[in-house]
């Protein structure tokens, strides 16, 4: 893992297909401590890093259910959400937009998602908090959740379709442009 010296230490490589942490189920976050505050912060960096608006635990090798969004991109930080053991519990509409994802680079398609969810998780210091999103902040709630019960985006995709990226990946491996 690649390190940088910011205040918080430590920016983690984000993992790509066809890594096996991807494709498990994260398990609960139990322990709420310094550490776990530690390790938020360095999703965040981590994600900001890699250009991204959300990051998912296993995408940086730790099967566990934990998440960060930044949709504003930094732009504003109260809109920095931290998912802990998070499920949606609500949702409703259909969108259908273009989605990408840090440990599928230069992959991007069409992906149908709920226009709205509400989702229950937990914060940094263990407690239970509900919260909504539409549009991009559904979308990207959805993913990263998605990403902690070892889904891809591209799992959501017709079967040809999805055969066509997995060739595409292949390919890209092979040429050691992955």
């Amino acid at each position: 893992m690649a390190t940088a010296t910011k205040k918080t230490g430590k920016i983690h490589e984000v993992v790509k297909w066809p890594e096996p942490v991807l494709a498990k189920v994260g398990a609960p976050v139990t322990v709420f401590d310094d550490k776990l505050k530690q390790l938020v912060e360095e999703m965040f960096d981590s994600m900001y890093a890699a250009q991204g608006i959300g990051l998912a635990a296993p995408q940086i090798s730790l099967s566990q259910r934990l998440c960060v969004i930044d949709v504003s991109f930094k732009k504003n930080p109260k809109e920095k959400i931290i998912l802990i053991n998070p499920e949606i519990i609500e949702s409703r509409g259909r969108q259908v937009e273009e989605e990408g994802c840090l440990s599928l680079p230069e992959i991007r398609e069409k992906v149908t998602r709920a226009e709205w969810v509400k989702v229950r998780a937990q914060d940094e210091n263990g407690e239970w908090f509900e919260m909504e999103g539409e549009e991009l902040l559904a979308r990207a709630i959805q993913h990263e959740i998605d990403h902690l019960d070892g889904v891809l985006f591209i799992d959501r995709l017709s079967r040809l379709k999805r055969d066509l990226v997995i060739r595409k990946m292949k390919k890209l491996i092979k040429n050691g442009e992955w």
